[in-house]
């Protein structure tokens, strides 16, 4: 079910960066094919000494993990903002691609499988930084190291998972988060996740400075002009990112 390669990967990375460049692209999905979001590594390639985690770790794994060139850490650059549609199981790196994105959406039947320690490896994508961020030191330990499976209401309580819905309304309901992220100004939503971003390594202060930055160069902009006009004559802002 989706299990990751260095094609993969390499492909996901290029599309990435591809969506990020595009002015015309105000949010992503990132949702699995079929029945599952992502089960992991490819354990049957790795087994047969290809591929990542496999014999041959010194030539196309390795190369993987020596540059920052890989789709995890493009995700979390990005400025377009990306829902994560989590239609199945989310295993290992497919768990680590999931908390890259922006938001977790789940289908009931989805299930997070953070199996890392019963491999023998650590939540090598980004798990290991994303988990005390967003769950606190206790329970980010209590995920990576008892391995547990998840299942969607629990992610939800845990705030792994924004929402869990039927699988009958599931994808209704990542379209209505994409319309609705897609029809808000682009240039607030991008600058919004920046400094989401940029305020996970600054003190107060210095995120408070460039906060009233970015308000000063929004002001300049025709999206800020149009949501006043908008609201002032009561109809629908359209807005188009400049």
């Amino acid at each position: 079910m989706n299990a990751i390669t260095s094609t993969m990967l390499a492909e996901l990375n290029d599309a990435f960066k591809a969506a990020d460049d595009d002015a015309n692209v105000r949010v992503v999905v990132l949702t699995g094919a079929g029945r599952g979001f992502c089960s992991g590594l490819d354990l049957k390639q790795a087994a047969s000494g290809e591929g990542i985690g496999g014999a041959d770790l010194a030539s196309a794994g390795a190369r993987h993990y020596s540059t920052r060139e890989i789709c995890t850490v493009t995700l979390q650059r990005m400025d377009t903002p990306v829902i994560g549609a989590i239609n199945g199981v989310a295993a290992g790196y497919g768990l680590d691609l999931a908390l890259g994105c922006d938001m977790r959406i789940m289908s009931e039947s989805a299930v997070l499988m953070p199996g890392f320690a019963k491999m023998g490896v650590v939540p090598e994508s980004g798990g290991t930084w994303y988990l005390p961020r967003l769950l606190g030191w206790a329970k980010a330990c209590e995920v990576a190291m008892l391995g547990d499976n998840m299942d969607a209401q629990t992610a939800v309580e845990y705030g792994l998972a924004n929402t869990a819905c039927a699988d009958v309304d599931f994808s209704d309901t990542v379209n209505q988060w994409a319309e609705k992220i897609a029809g808000n100004a682009p240039l607030a939503i991008a600058e919004i996740k920046r400094l989401f971003r940029h305020g996970l390594t600054q003190d107060f202060e210095s995120h408070s400075h460039h906060v009233l930055m970015s308000v000063l160069n929004l002001f300049k902009s025709q999206d800020f002009n149009e949501g006043v006009q908008s609201f002032v004559e009561r109809r629908p802002p359209e807005f188009k990112g400049r």
